[in-house]
């Protein structure tokens, strides 16, 4: 179901008042700052968006929403397939999403409301919520940005583990493979937060480096911001998160699947349509677990832009590179990838978890948003980048990473 802001047939009526300015009273969303865009000019980003799209996803197997925002307003939009394809329920702009690691953007931004509210510090460390935390001299801002050397727990959570061993060939050669071995279940059922934490105080699985030595992506990092949220509030995450973030903004078809969701557990899909199951790591949550739709998230990003959940101050600490080990456009602040091209700064997260593929792309300057939930596994979801030379008129083949 595709939503054109402006349909195409009255397109070319439209052409000659490209060139108006808008009133500078204007304003496209209701007590925002953002000017309104002429008509004319949604009518051709419409149009482009759309023309690229087709090319892009919708003809490449695409199962899923897609929202595309400049100024506030919802130039494009379309919601196809289904969330379901055992019963062929459709999507719609109702049906949430299982955004994988866009949930970093909220976890982060709501360790940052805390710190406004005197709460926490970003160098408080993180024996200081957990005593027996063995790590020394990791602080929140490490755990934000990447930088604090833990190794994913994917990694060090599972019941089985590959093994490297040498083995001669038929040559007679010596050479290297790899076995799976399974292991005893660390306990019976799923895993949450407290079981991470508890793993990691009593086992002291080894880090990677030392503190702020480099930057290494690991969901650690943020399965235990999920558990300093709920050490500082007195609530759960998921419940902390409805309250302070959710209900506040609107966003009334979001929140946070938890080990109490099992019963309403959504699939996602391999891309023969094959469903995953739930797994033993699917109630772990912080790093990602936040559902939501297009269109909630557009009322998280206006409320960014807006500075109604966190401060401008704020924003400007999470939108800023914190490592600097290699040269690359390519950076994390807390909470956000970032990406600082000769042509483009863009704000970002993308997300994959099972056959989720999730993509939130803010051009801060342009005052642009793109944002693309698919349940079915993929890889072009990532490639939605390109969307945005419809409103910038550049056309940059720097890809951002997943």
């Amino acid at each position: 179901m595709i939503v054109r802001v402006f349909g195409i047939a009255i397109l070319m009526g439209l052409l000659q008042a490209c060139n108006a300015q808008p009133a500078a009273t204007d304003s496209a969303v209701s007590g925002s700052s953002f000017n309104a865009i002429p008509s004319a000019t949604k009518a051709l980003y419409a149009a482009e968006i759309e023309k690229q799209y087709q090319q892009m996803l919708a003809n490449r197997g695409f199962n899923g929403s897609i929202l595309v925002a400049k100024n506030g307003e919802i130039l494009f939009e379309d919601y196809r397939g289904f969330s379901n394809f055992k019963t062929k329920d459709p999507i719609t702009p109702n049906t949430p999403f299982h955004l994988a690691s866009v949930s970093k953007t909220f976890t982060g931004m709501a360790i940052l409301k805390l710190r406004e509210q005197g709460k926490l510090q970003l160098d408080d460390t993180v024996d200081e919520f957990f005593p027996g935390f063995p790590y020394q001299n990791i602080t929140v801002q490490l755990l934000l940005n990447h930088r604090s050397g833990l190794n994913n727990y994917m990694y060090f959570m599972v019941d089985r583990k590959v093994e490297t061993y040498r083995v001669k060939n038929k040559k007679g050669r010596w050479v290297r493979r790899t076995r799976t071995i399974k292991m005893p279940p660390l306990k019976p059922g799923l895993l949450t937060n407290q079981d991470v934490l508890d793993y990691m105080i009593k086992h002291r699985p080894a880090p990677l480096f030392a503190p702020d030595r480099a930057f290494r992506y690991s969901n650690t990092n943020y399965a235990l911001l999920a558990l300093i949220i709920e050490k500082v509030t007195g609530q759960s995450y998921p419940t902390y998160m409805r309250d302070s973030l959710f209900i506040p903004l609107g966003m009334n078809d979001s929140y946070v699947f938890n080990i109490a969701d099992t019963g309403n557990y959504i699939p996602s899909y391999k891309y023969n349509n094959v469903p995953y199951g739930i797994e033993k790591l699917d109630c772990i949550y912080g790093d990602k677990n936040v559902y939501s739709t297009v269109r909630d998230i557009l009322l998280w990003d206006r409320a960014l832009y807006e500075g109604a959940y966190v401060s401008k101050a704020s924003q400007e600490l999470a939108y800023q590179p914190y490592s600097f080990e290699t040269k690359s456009f390519h950076n994390y602040g807390l909470g956000w990838r970032l990406l600082n091209s000769p042509t483009e700064d863009i704000v970002y997260h993308n997300g994959w978890w099972h056959g989720n593929n999730t993509v939130f792309t803010r051009y801060i300057k342009d005052s642009a948003t793109i944002i693309v939930l698919g349940n079915r596994y993929n890889r072009n979801i990532y490639k939605a980048k390109a969307l945005s030379s419809a409103f910038t008129g550049r056309t940059d083949s720097t890809e951002l990473e997943e």
